[in-house]
């Protein structure tokens, strides 16, 4: 039997000694032997995440970093402008909503990113915004928004720069303190090579400034507590013991083989698999300012993407994701983020050529692996 390849933008495959970790026997989070883990895994997550600021892990998924964020940050009433360019930055809008503050939001073409003019005109047309809800990587469509230029614009009209890493952190150049974040989280299923349940956020010196002031924090989310805990080698509530303890597996990976690396290897299987796509004769969502974590792929007119997807799975064991929003039925979208490697997309592109066919398109592509693999190896030196 052929084995079954997972390559969608999350969750992400596992390595196998994260997994071997994962099924360790229980330990108790009050005791020393977890607060020793704890030490060794903020640590890593500071390196990960670019900052000397305290890095804090929330027993949730990447939302929960993101109600964290908005409901530690901003007190009801408050106007933030959230860049909508994707089904993760309706979520923005949509968390912001909720706390009851006052939203203006920059709206893109779904595989676009935001320009610094969009966000300068309605800044210039709305005075009192105090914060800005960005994604780094839109993983709905796999835009790479410009966070190090939108950082240095908040700083300069003092604004918090809040940005959702969840399919950056890990993946492509985030660093929060060079770049001047405010506020940076991500989660664990995809660059961290976990399975969901943890999300990590860390805030700056002005964040946690700003955080002080604002009344009615969450109980459960309140980044305070957390901060306090953390510097005891504990967390605030019961912890995700066993995904902690894989954490402090994933996070060694980083070290080991240092972040340059990791994003020159992440960086080529992107170039690998955006000139498999195009030698294939298929069209990318996304022109430019693309994310290094996934890629979109579009389907022609005629063509159902759920069909190739299903036909990926049965045919060809590989499990890849869909459109999501206005995008459903419409393209493609294969992760290659994390635990996954060249083998894993050459396959997938070949697979994904036969399953495009079968679902009735016309494609004569004979040399697109060759081309793909070309750049691959162009691209990367291990």
């Amino acid at each position: 039997m052929n084995k079954l390849r997972m390559l969608t933008p999350g969750p992400t495959p596992i390595p196998e000694n994260v997994r071997l970790a994962l099924a360790r026997d229980m330990i108790h989070h009050r005791k020393d032997e977890f607060k020793k883990i704890l030490q060794e895994v903020e640590e890593g997550l500071q390196y990960l995440f670019g900052t000397k600021e305290p890095v804090l892990i929330l027993s949730s998924s990447g939302t929960g970093a993101m109600c964290a964020a908005v409901n530690n940050l901003f007190d009801r009433g408050e106007k933030v402008l959230v860049v909508e360019g994707g089904k993760f930055g309706e979520r923005w809008r949509e968390i912001a909503e909720q706390r009851g503050l006052d939203v203006v939001s920059v709206k893109t073409t779904w595989g676009d990113s935001v320009s610094l003019e969009q966000i300068i005109k309605v800044l210039d047309e709305h005075r009192s915004v105090s914060g800005l809800l960005v994604q780094a990587s839109e993983t709905s469509t796999g835009v790479l928004h410009p966070i190090q230029k939108i950082a240095q614009l908040c700083k300069k009209r003092s604004l918090l720069c809040v940005v959702d890493g969840i399919s950056a952190v890990g993946i492509s150049p985030c660093p929060m303190d060079e770049w001047g974040i405010d506020c940076l989280l991500s989660g664990s299923q995809k660059g961290f090579m976990l399975p969901p349940g943890l999300a990590f956020i860390a805030l700056s010196p002005k964040a946690w400034e700003k955080v002080s002031s604002v009344k009615n924090r969450d109980y459960y989310f309140d980044l305070l507590r957390e901060r306090q805990k953390i510097e005891q080698a504990q967390t605030a509530y019961t912890s995700a013991i066993n995904l902690i303890v894989g954490l402090r597996e994933s996070l060694e990976y980083f070290s080991k083989y240092g972040l340059e690396n990791v994003y020159k290897r992440q960086k080529a299987l992107t170039e690998m698999v955006r000139t498999g796509i195009e030698a294939m004769g298929l069209e990318l969502l996304v022109k430019k300012d693309y994310t290094w974590g996934l890629t979109s792929v579009k389907m022609p007119v005629g063509i159902d993407a759920s069909k190739v997807i299903v036909l990926l799975k049965e045919k060809f064991n590989y499990i890849v994701a869909g459109g999501q929003g206005v995008l459903k039925g419409k393209i493609v979208r294969i992760g290659h983020m994390g635990y996954v490697d060249y083998v894993d997309l050459a396959g997938c592109l070949y697979a994904l050529q036969k399953a495009f066919v079968l679902a009735g398109g016309a494609s004569s592509a004979r040399n697109f692996l060759e081309k793909s693999l070309d750049v691959y190896f162009e691209n990367v030196q291990l």
